[in-house]
């Protein structure tokens, strides 16, 4: 696969879905405002990936916010098993830990297959974390906090997506074609 057959998929995903259903309703001015970078690793190994995200780490912290905001760093080749790519998550955030960046940066998670604790492969619930490729989302805190400050109940989100999920279904999640392309469906 190509990288902008990846970045492609990645952007329709970000419109149709996250955008589209307005489930972060804070992406759509980082989007159109185009500070978002988009990074396909050719890693395939997690601990190559996690050289990568150092990498990335250190050219979002030293990059003007007007110019890039957050990165998505995304990894078709490495981590497409759920749980493995779960696991990773602790060695991410240790990471950014160990570099310095606590407070400063952060990393959020969107995976084809995610899966939310105690609920069921096919639960449409998981698709508010579900990207077309293994993704992780370096994220700066200063926005988090600017967006935080500006919503006034930011746990309402996470319930609106679901509800929104739910009225939407697996079916109507699928046809928004915003799934691996593999495989566009839910499960």
């Amino acid at each position: 696969m190509k990288n902008d057959e990846v970045i492609a998929a990645t952007r329709n995903w970000l419109e149709k879905a996250v955008i589209g259903l307005n489930l972060c309703p804070f992406a759509r001015a980082v989007y159109a405002g185009d500070r978002i970078r988009y990074v396909v690793s050719d890693a395939t190994t997690p601990e190559a990936l996690l050289q990568v995200m150092a990498e990335e780490l250190q050219v979002l912290s030293t990059t003007d916010e007007s110019k890039t905001e957050t990165t998505l760093l995304i990894h078709p080749q490495v981590l497409g098993d759920f749980p493995d790519y779960n696991d990773f998550l602790e060695i991410a955030d240790a990471l950014v830990a160990d570099l310095g960046y606590e407070g400063v940066l952060q990393v959020a998670s969107f995976h084809p297959r995610y899966q939310f604790a105690g609920s069921e492969p096919d639960d449409v619930d998981n698709c508010t974390n579900r990207s077309p490729y293994p993704t992780l989302h370096l994220l700066r805190e200063s926005s988090v906090e600017r967006v935080v400050a500006t919503h006034p109940d930011t746990e309402q989100i996470y319930r609106d997506n679901i509800e929104t999920l739910r009225r939407l279904g697996g079916e109507g999640w699928a046809r928004l074609g915003v799934g691996p392309p593999r495989s566009r469906g839910v499960a």
